[in-house]
């Protein structure tokens, strides 16, 4: 048995996750899949999820207003945290979405540029830069 490390294609803003569901509500999906209403489970819980974010939307946009996060995809890149570094700085990095750390950026410069990060959403970062700021991933 090999170990593979899976690394998300450029591009790629998406999650993998993986949810529990009862055998009844399965049963009523894989009903609406083969009646037609959605081309597969995935469709289905995406349009629900979907669904369930627009109900909710304004108390999202106000949440990330009042908690200063950027919504989307932000990335910081070597160049970025050297700048920072040499105006004497330190990143509080908050996300609704993906926060992401170019590969070139080693653990020290991370460290030192980096106070906090609060991503709600996935971080992508190498292991060291990750385990170089453990203390500070809230």
């Amino acid at each position: 048995m090999s170990v593979h490390e899976l690394r998300r294609k450029p591009g790629d803003s998406s999650e993998k996750i993986t949810i529990n569901l009862g055998v009844i509500d399965l049963g009523q999906i894989d009903l609406l899949v083969q009646e037609g209403f959605y081309s597969n489970r995935t469709d289905l819980i995406r349009t629900a999820i979907r669904n369930q974010l627009a109900t909710h939307a304004e108390v999202v946009k106000e949440t990330v207003s009042r908690k200063s996060f950027v919504l989307g995809l932000e990335h910081y890149s070597r160049s970025d945290l050297e700048a920072v570094q040499a105006a004497g700085e330190m990143l509080q990095i908050q996300v609704l979405g993906m926060a992401s750390i170019a590969n070139d950026v080693t653990p020290e410069l991370a460290a030192a540029t980096i106070e906090s990060v609060v991503v709600l959403g996935a971080l992508n970062a190498s292991a060291a830069v990750k385990a170089a700021l453990a203390d500070r991933i809230h």
